[in-house]
């Protein structure tokens, strides 16, 4: 299995995951140009793109779907309800399960905590190895912790510091409240408390994925989760950043 984050943060979302026999993106919240553009810069060529799984119907995680799928004609997996909310008009569309699958891929669905009509996170799984993607939650239900508990991969939403949100930011509060709430976004703090519960002996890496631009800071976000992880005797630190508009290096596993 091989993983690259392609973009993530508030303006645009993708990451890549590569298995024997997919090459799938979770999300196209970038213009295709972009995501075709850092395809290429690690190998891939766009048409090689077999699997598209959309997250949820914001704008930064499908602004460039369409015009991707198009040009390259992907299987395209959301829910009904997202797609219905997506207003896309895309052919090639399948309604993903709560477990998908396919030539030894395994696919599972985490339902998320989102403001939109659905939102979903997930597991991709192939020959005893794996990867989660979880962005864009106000909160991570219990009943998911067994599921995404010792996993290799983690890109894993930090979204944002509570102090400079609530003191700090430009933000109108009504916009305050809704990222700080139950279908908002994940704080350094969140983040690193499920981490901390979900990484184990088998964990490889973690992404720290859409971090706030006004909100948040590398430094903060990082010092949140090592301090967790060091209070709680967990011993880990391969820690990357998911950037803006940067591919992050790729890890294989």
């Amino acid at each position: 299995m091989r993983v690259c984050v392609l973009s993530s943060g508030s303006k645009g979302n993708c990451s890549y995951i590569e298995t024997s026999n997919h090459k799938i993106l979770i999300d196209i919240g970038n213009s295709s140009a972009y995501v075709e553009r850092s395809l290429r810069s690690i190998g891939v060529e766009p048409k090689e793109i077999d699997m598209v799984l959309i997250s949820h119907a914001h704008v930064d995680h499908i602004a460039g779907l369409r015009v991707f799928s198009k040009k390259y004609n992907p299987k395209v997996y959301m829910t009904e309800k997202i797609f219905k909310e997506s207003g896309l008009n895309i052919s090639n569309v399948y309604d993903i399960p709560t477990v998908y699958e396919i030539d030894g891929v395994k696919i599972t669905s985490i339902k998320t905590s989102h403001d939109t009509e659905d939102s979903n996170g997930f597991i991709v799984e192939e020959d005893g190895k794996s990867c989660v993607y979880i962005t864009d939650t106000g909160y991570i239900n219990k009943r998911y912790f067994k599921k995404l508990y010792n996993k290799n991969i983690y890109i894993f939403e930090s979204n944002h510091d509570p102090e400079m949100l609530m003191n700090n930011s430009r933000y109108p509060h009504h916009t305050k409240i809704r990222i700080i709430g139950d279908t908002g976004h994940l704080s350094n703090q969140d983040s690193a408390y499920y981490l901390s519960e979900f990484i184990g002996p088998d964990t490889k890496i973690v992404y720290l994925a859409h971090l706030s631009e006004q909100n948040n800071t590398e430094e903060l976000a990082l010092t949140t989760l090592k301090n967790e992880l060091k209070n709680k005797n967990i011993k880990f630190n391969n820690i990357k950043i998911a950037k803006q508009n940067v591919v992050s290096k790729e890890y294989v596993i």
